[in-house]
């Protein structure tokens, strides 16, 4: 596989005893990681592409079972591994909308060229998301697009924004 690949989830432990696997998803909403296909499954750089065959909501996570995985003991050697998915398989988004992967390495500069730092990860609070941006110290700086958020350039790969250094 080619494209470029997009860590969307990892398995995370075992499902009783036919080969099942709990699963966690990094996406939203949360069963939409059951949509891909196929699944790359990769540790310590080690790539391995997998068909899911099965997979629903189980309380409150995802369990999946995996083409040719047919037992707990199979099924244990993949715990751990992080689910990378082709980035073609997302959907196409608006203006002014963006995935997380995407914003994730930016370089963060203020409206007066000041830069604060690379954007490491980014936060859910509910009221909106934030930006983690890590250089000479952290700053968690909220994504409101217009009052803060001033340019995504992801071409230039910076993030302008209306922000205070000294925050």
């Amino acid at each position: 596989m080619d494209e470029k690949l997009v860590v969307v989830g990892r398995i995370a432990g075992l499902y009783g005893v036919k080969g099942w696997v709990k699963v966690t998803s990094y996406t939203e909403p949360r069963k939409n990681i059951l949509a891909y296909r196929p699944w790359c499954l990769e540790r310590a750089g080690v790539i391995e592409e997998v068909d899911p065959t099965a997979g629903r909501e189980q309380g409150k996570g995802l369990i999946a079972q995996i083409a040719g995985v047919e037992d707990r003991d199979a099924a244990a050697a993949m715990v751990g591994k992080d689910i990378l998915v082709s980035r073609e398989l997302f959907a196409q988004i608006g203006n002014n909308e963006y995935y997380w992967h995407d914003l994730v390495g930016l370089r963060v500069m203020t409206n007066n060229g000041v830069t604060l730092g690379v954007v490491d990860s980014l936060l859910e609070t509910g009221a909106n998301d934030v930006l983690v941006v890590t250089g000479e110290r952290r700053r968690l700086i909220p994504f409101v697009i217009g009052d803060v958020i001033k340019c995504v350039d992801l071409a230039a790969a910076i993030i302008t924004v209306d922000w205070n250094s000294e925050f």
